[in-house]
Parts: structure tokens; sequence; C-alpha cells
């Protein structure tokens, strides 16, 4: 039997240190996907508001500014074209997106689940926000979709980005007719 060089022995050493450190990453992963499932809405809010960024409100919406804009903030008379994503927060499962629809999405400020509403207002156009709905804020124990999508008292997490506003928009259109000038489809 031959002696192992010394250089050999060290990557010997490396690997089996990378493997254990895959092993308890891979672990710590599923330990922590499944503590999410077990949690109630109101300790995953509680754990998620304890994040740096993340800002909780008075109503219990959370978001954290991921690009500030500097344009005007929307009010509840006005339309918006925004990009969003939205996802389940326990399984983040994407259940709804405008690029599913085709691309930006043409939303009133007002009539939309309310945690939509009050998070649509803090942002300024241009912004591009993370917003973590409670589901009082969102659909509530009755959930949502054609399929189920959205099961009761879910946490919504909503990706959203305000690409313009058109201020007074819903005030001018009584069925929501008309459309934001220069963007099609609004």
């Amino acid at each position: 039997m031959r002696p192992i060089k010394k250089g050999s022995l060290t990557k010997l050493w490396i690997g089996i240190g990378l493997l254990a450190a895959v092993g308890i990453g891979a672990a710590w992963l599923s330990t922590k996907a499944a503590v999410v499932a077990a949690q109630t809405p109101d300790e995953y809010l509680a754990d998620n508001g304890k994040r740096a960024g993340v800002v909780t409100l008075p109503s219990g919406l959370q978001y954290e500014v991921l690009k500030e804009g500097n344009g005007p903030k929307p009010t509840p008379a006005d339309l918006t074209l925004v990009n969003y994503e939205g996802k389940l927060a326990k399984t983040g499962e994407v259940f709804d997106a405008s690029e599913r629809h085709g691309g930006p999405a043409t939303l009133p400020v007002t009539g939309l689940i309310p945690g939509w509403t009050e998070g649509v207002q803090l942002m300024k156009q241009g912004s591009k926000y993370r917003f973590w709905m409670p589901p009082r804020l969102a659909y509530g124990d009755a959930g949502a979709g054609p399929n189920g999508e959205i099961p009761p008292n879910a946490v919504l997490v909503f990706d959203l980005e305000l690409l313009a506003v058109q201020p007074g928009a819903m005030n001018a259109m009584p069925g929501m007719g008309g459309g934001m000038e220069g963007h099609p489809g609004m």
C-alpha cells in the first residue's frame, strides 16, 4: 500500500467538507419550508416583519422598497399601468402575473383587494415594491381563483412595478372605456 500524497489528502478533506455543507444546507432549507408551512398567517407575517427593509403598516400590510421612483403617487381616482407578479407566501407558487396576460396591466387604484389599494398608493411612479398582504387585506377565508389557486386565509406576496399613473381617469371614465395616452390597452 502506497502512502497518500499530501495534496490528495487535502483535496479529500475539502470534498468531504463541501458534501457536509451541501447536506446541512439542504436540511436547513427543507426544515425552513416545513416551519413556514406550519405557521399561521400572523406568525408568518410577524417573522417576515423582522427582516431588514420590511415595513409593517398599522393595517398589517407589509412592504419592501425594491426600487424607488420619482414620479407622482396614485390616488383613489386614478388608473395605473403596472407589472405585477402574485405568489402564495407559504409555497412561493405564482398564481397570477401581468406577463401571463401579455404585459403591463391597466388597473384602477380602487375596486381591487384592500392590500393592493393601500399598497399602490404608497408608491411613486417608477417604483418597484414587494408587498405581503395578510388574508384580511386579500381574499380572507374565502380564497379565490377559478380552480382555488388562492387557498383560504393565504398570505399573498406581490411584486408590483408602477409604470404610469393617469390622474383622475376613474372620474372621467364612467365605464373605464378610455385609455392612458401613449400606452396601448389602457
